[in-house]
């Protein structure tokens, strides 16, 4: 599965939709290539469409099943109501690791599926670049967000990022920097939805 995400160069983008749409993500390398694509998926891997009435999406729970172009299952991004813990799932459902929060919007630490601290992600003020560094405080990726215009912010679900890996990097951390993007999406930029 990790080779999928080889390139030290990523973009995880979100396509341009209506403030009622739920997340869907695509993750390229730096050709432009689609290496993965992301749907919202119920609890048990389901693909699943939102209600007519939007909850404040950073407090709800969501899922997002993280598969390959063709379809074939990576992982499951499984965002747990509130603000303060999401985990990374391979597809038969184990733990691959998790992010939970030390300091909402400013500071996450990482773990691997077995519960041992692996790294963390330090947040800036605006919310739009996140370091991720291992235990010893080493930066191993760079994530930032980048600005897309006001009206697209306000009335879209679209939010594109830039992730920059700092190789080596061992797994599991390595994938964990790239769900770095979509985890910070789900729980610090989704709340743009109308309420």
């Amino acid at each position: 599965m990790t080779e999928v995400f080889g390139s030290p160069v990523l973009r995880v983008e979100q396509p341009r939709r209506g403030p009622f749409a739920k997340s869907r993500y695509k993750v390229l390398d730096d050709a432009g290539t689609v290496l993965a694509i992301a749907a919202p998926a119920d609890s048990q891997g389901h693909v699943e469409m939102r209600g007519v009435v939007p909850g404040k999406s950073n407090l709800d729970p969501r899922a997002v099943l993280l598969t390959t172009p063709d379809g074939d299952p990576l992982y499951i991004v499984d965002k747990q109501a509130g603000r303060e813990y999401t985990e990374i799932l391979t597809p038969e459902g184990d733990s691959y690791g998790s992010f939970v929060t030390e300091r909402v919007g400013r500071r996450y630490v990482v773990y691997d599926g077995e519960g041992a601290l692996i790294g963390m992600v330090a947040v800036d003020v605006p919310r739009t670049n996140f370091e991720v560094s291992d235990t010893a405080g080493n930066k191993v990726a760079h994530v930032r967000k980048k600005w897309a215009g006001l009206a697209t912010h306000l009335l879209t679900t679209a939010d594109k990022y830039a992730v920059e890996i700092f190789d080596p990097v061992p797994e599991p951390l390595r994938t964990m920097a790239v769900m770095t993007a979509i985890v910070m999406d789900m729980n610090l930029h989704e709340s743009k939805e109308i309420t």
